[in-house]
């Protein structure tokens, strides 16, 4: 079972999640809360991505 870091929702088995990597290990994004950050998401990738 694994939370949304934003909005706490949690999921069996989160298709549709966003997930990233980072130092402390694996955060999730909920669908919901993926669709309405998705500016600040991009705008954290890689410049190679665009």
């Amino acid at each position: 079972m694994v939370s949304c870091s934003s909005c706490g929702a949690t999921a069996e088995a989160p298709l549709g999640w966003m997930t990233e990597i980072t130092e402390r290990g694996p955060v999730y994004l909920c669908d919901r809360c993926s669709r309405e950050n998705i500016r600040s998401i991009e705008g954290r990738l890689d410049p190679v991505y665009w």
